[in-house]
């Protein structure tokens, strides 16, 4: 796969549901480093992109060739719906009724 894209790391967040904080802290980079990539501010070093795309892969995030519209993102089929489960401060825990 090419270098990831901005746009990618905006679309992967949305369809994780995820903030740019989370992401920074699943691929342990700032914050600010998530914003300032998908503000087209600065592009992170090598490790840094490679981090969040890995972090983002890990969740269930596949990333796509460069095809007619260009590199993409989707869910992998192995992805499980945010419905089942969450990530929560301890840890990934199962949703339950209280």
């Amino acid at each position: 796969m090419n270098q990831l894209t901005r746009e990618q790391c905006r679309a992967a967040r949305g369809l994780l549901d995820w903030p740019q904080a989370r992401l920074g802290a699943k691929a342990n980079v700032s914050e600010g480093t998530v914003r300032d990539f998908e503000n087209g501010k600065r592009v992170p070093t090598a490790d840094k992109l490679s981090a969040i795309q890995l972090a983002l892969e890990l969740a269930g995030v596949a990333f796509l060739s460069d095809g007619d519209a260009g590199p993409g993102v989707r869910l992998g089929k192995s992805a499980v719906p945010r419905a089942i489960i969450r990530d929560g401060e301890a840890g990934i825990i199962e949703n339950s009724e209280m």
